[in-house]
């Protein structure tokens, strides 16, 4: 009898002819969060298979949580498709496991069709054995705990509840994406849910020292760190933004700042997305949310590229957002008090409606290109985020 970690696909399932390519992709994904375990993987079309050692169950099953692709995770018991063998390893486990319940239900699933009884005829074995020795009652409507039953051609595989998983497709199928990461709440909720889609990130940061602190930059770096343990793969690109920022501040109508810095960030975003190989941009625009988010602002930012622009938050309200914030361990990060570039230079009265003609007009008062190159000739990209930049508690920020 052997303990084994079964993970289930649940969206890959819908996959045809290509479901190869993502099962391959979420083996090496797997495969690379756990490098640090003793483990043997074996993936099939319809389950992947995860043996280790018994006290490092607990440790992996945390770790896969955070994998994308992964609909649910089992702790399993596999035995020999026998009903002698299969019943003793039902009472085993509901013996160190029912006291904690009440009601049960089981569900038994016949993949080996030369197994000799059917599902439902099985169900009502396991269910008669659990009933005359256990204080258990059935429930098949909303038990406490589902016995579930997986009768295979390599095994029979026995499990309680399921354990959910991040759902979505494995990180890197679709290719990479460049997150504008800020320090704020939107940003890096954008990144996650582009990751959940299956796109390898990288990121890009518009750093403004000395009008922003050291701390601000740690604060996105910490961000990076926590949304990378859904990916492994996250490199942050830090643009020195100041001379630009300035030249800005001197040469343009006060209202018109943050829509023609956004401008610019957008330009320079798309020249890394380019040289990184990145198919879109992502950011954390919601709609209305602030000034340079209204849908005209949006019309007269987004006009300087023909990159694609995802925003994955665009039509999440604000409580929305937080919410999944909370979720993935990002809120409290964001709420540090370290203020960005563009908190920092925003106007009292932002244009909520720029007219393009304007911005592009006001461009002309300054050589903006030749800053754009030297921003992009001078950006810093921090990679090995866990080993160069993790910080044990937020305390180390301050």
């Amino acid at each position: 009898m052997e303990k084994i970690i079964l993970i289930k696909y649940g969206e890959l399932t819908t996959k045809k002819g290509n479901r190869h390519v993502f099962i391959n992709l979420l083996k090496n994904n797997v495969k690379k969060i756990l490098k640090d375990y003793d483990v043997t993987i074996i993936k099939e079309r319809s389950r992947m298979y995860i043996s280790s050692k018994k006290e490092d169950i607990d440790e992996i099953v945390l770790k896969l949580q955070k994998v994308f692709g992964i609909q649910s995770i089992v702790i399993s018991y596999k035995v020999n498709n026998n009903i002698d063998e299969i019943k003793n390893k039902v009472l085993e486990i509901l013996k160190e496991e029912s006291a904690k319940f009440k009601t049960f239900k089981v569900i038994t699933k016949r993949a080996d069709k030369n197994f000799e009884v059917k599902s439902m005829d099985f169900n009502n074995i396991i269910g008669g054995l659990v009933l005359k020795n256990t204080h258990l009652k059935v429930d098949v409507h909303n038990p406490d705990i589902k016995i579930n039953i997986e009768i295979r051609p390599e095994g029979t595989f026995i499990y309680l509840n399921e354990i959910a998983g991040a759902g979505g497709y494995p990180v890197g199928i679709q290719g990479k994406g460049l997150l504008m990461l800020s320090g704020g709440i939107d940003s890096p909720v954008a990144g996650y849910l582009a990751l959940k889609r299956g796109i390898d990130l990288e990121c890009i940061y518009f750093d403004s020292p000395p009008h922003t602190k050291v701390m601000a930059k740690n604060k996105v770096i910490e961000l990076a760190n926590i949304i990378n343990e859904y990916s492994g793969n996250i490199k942050v690109h830090v643009i020195p933004f100041t001379k630009l920022q300035e030249e800005i501040y001197k040469n343009v109508d006060n209202s018109y700042i943050i829509t023609i810095m956004r401008r610019m960030m957008y330009r320079i975003a798309e020249k890394v997305a380019k040289k990184r190989g990145c198919k879109v941009i992502i950011n954390g625009e919601s709609i209305g949310q602030v000034a340079s988010q209204t849908l005209d602002s949006m019309v007269a930012i987004n006009h300087v590229t023909n990159m694609p622009v995802i925003r994955p938050v665009a039509c999440m309200d604000k409580i929305e957002i937080i919410d999944l914030a909370r979720k993935i361990n990002t809120y409290e990060t964001s709420i540090l008090p370290y203020e960005d570039c563009c908190t920092l230079f925003i106007p009292k009265h932002p244009v909520i409606n720029p007219v393009l003609e304007k911005c592009i007009n006001m461009e002309k008062n300054f050589d903006y290109e030749s800053l754009i190159e030297e921003c992009i000739n001078d950006m810093e990209t921090i990679t090995n985020l866990k080993t160069d930049f993790k910080l044990d508690n937020i305390d180390d920020l301050l």
